[in-house]
């Protein structure tokens, strides 16, 4: 059993022989079939979680399956099942530390799903970033550390259809079977280069991020891409275009970009702007298979907008604080902090961005003297010190 757990060049080097089946696993899709996996939970301190989600296929994105490593032993909980009270299990899960890859998507999930918080956490995906690696998706590192290869259909699954076929069953289990060895490896390379509490610091940043949930809808959803060149009719097609497409994809029950992607919206928008007509701008769309169905619609949607009062728009939200032009000054502060900030990053071998986003940034050059609110605390460590923060402090 050790064995399945040791990187790839070692096993080879010791003889022993790569397994890529997927492991056993358990389906809990029955009422009261939850029990032996609560009594798992209930012995250990760390729990191996993955979700799969409907995302891809459905207006409203659902958790549809759970993917469970516990002492050893994989459950798959189908979250749809019918009857199935999961209650229970986020209270058993609300102490323990979980190991996760990319871990920001599924916690959103589990946050609106049931408002599930976990108490602590390893995410591998993070883990990786912090040490560098060139390829940070689960599907790389497992081929890089155990030879596996995971089925490349399984991204693009629809998980909400029942019943879910024995192949993506397999290809869930894989998702957890690996990530407590995975983690081992990387904490290793960590604790090496004494990256271990930055991983603690990012890691605890990702659960508050993640205890958010997704953005709430706003008046202002519709304000998307370019839209901030648009004036009069292209504001007003644009609102009109966009609330088409939100209420076709809720009709249809699929995602907004199934309908049409926002550059058709953002070119319909344009074109009113331009003060084309509108048999004109309807000719430039092209809906693909379910065109003759909702043209007519869409027609409707582009003549309302056109007829519309553009002081009828909901108000552009108040300017944020953060994203005020700079300075020249606070330009060219900023360009030097950049400077130092790749310099860092090339040095140690991360990307970047790890230290700090454009945005951060830019809310450095604007109060370098509240570096610390900004940033984590070990990304503020690898910037007090360099010239262009020590020169505006």
């Amino acid at each position: 059993m050790i064995s399945r757990f040791l990187p790839s060049p070692l096993r080879r080097f010791l003889g022993v022989k790569v397994s890529t089946r997927p492991p056993a696993y358990q389906l809990l899709d029955q009422p009261g079939s939850l029990a032996p996996l609560l009594a798992a939970i209930g012995k250990v301190d760390e729990v191996c979680l993955d979700t799969e989600a409907d995302n891809m296929y459905h207006y409203k994105t659902r958790v549809c399956l759970l993917q469970f490593l516990v002492d050893g032993e994989v459950y798959l909980v189908d979250v749809l099942a019918p009857g199935l009270k999961l209650g229970p299990l986020w209270e058993a899960l609300a102490d323990k530390h979980l190991v996760m890859h990319g871990s920001d998507f599924d916690l959103r999930l589990l946050h609106d799903l049931c408002g599930f918080r976990p108490k602590s956490l390893f995410d591998t995906m993070l883990a990786a970033q912090l040490l560098g690696r060139p390829r940070i998706g689960l599907a790389a590192l497992l081929e890089q550390h155990f030879g596996v290869a995971l089925d490349k259909d399984g991204q693009k699954a629809n998980w909400s259809k029942r019943p879910i076929t024995p192949k993506l069953l397999d290809y869930a289990s894989l998702d957890v079977w690996h990530l407590p060895a995975l983690r081992d490896i990387l904490t290793r390379e960590l604790k090496k280069l004494g990256r271990l509490d930055w991983l603690d610091q990012q890691c605890r940043a990702q659960i508050e991020s993640g205890g958010t949930g997704f953005a709430p809808a706003t008046d202002n959803d519709w304000r998307i891409g370019r839209s901030e060149r648009l004036r009069g009719p292209g504001l007003t097609v644009l609102h009109d275009v966009w609330h088409w497409r939100e209420a076709q994809a809720q009709r249809l029950d699929t995602p907004p970009f199934k309908v049409c992607g926002n550059t058709l919206l953002l070119k319909i928008a344009e074109a009113a702007e331009a003060g084309e007509s509108e048999a004109t701008i309807l000719a430039q769309v092209h809906l693909g298979k379910r065109h003759d169905r909702i043209f007519p619609s869409l027609a409707a949607a582009v003549r309302a907008g056109l007829a519309r009062d553009p002081k009828t728009l909901p108000r552009r939200p108040g300017r944020d604080p953060n994203h005020v032009s700079l300075t020249q000054a606070e330009i060219e502060l900023q360009d030097r902090i950049k400077a130092d900030r790749d310099r860092v990053a090339q040095k140690l071998e991360i990307e970047p961005t790890l230290i700090a986003n454009r945005s951060q940034l830019a809310q450095i050059a604007r109060r370098p003297r509240e570096l610390g609110a900004v940033l984590l605390p070990w990304q503020a460590d690898l910037l007090k010190g360099e010239p262009s923060l020590q020169q505006a402090g």
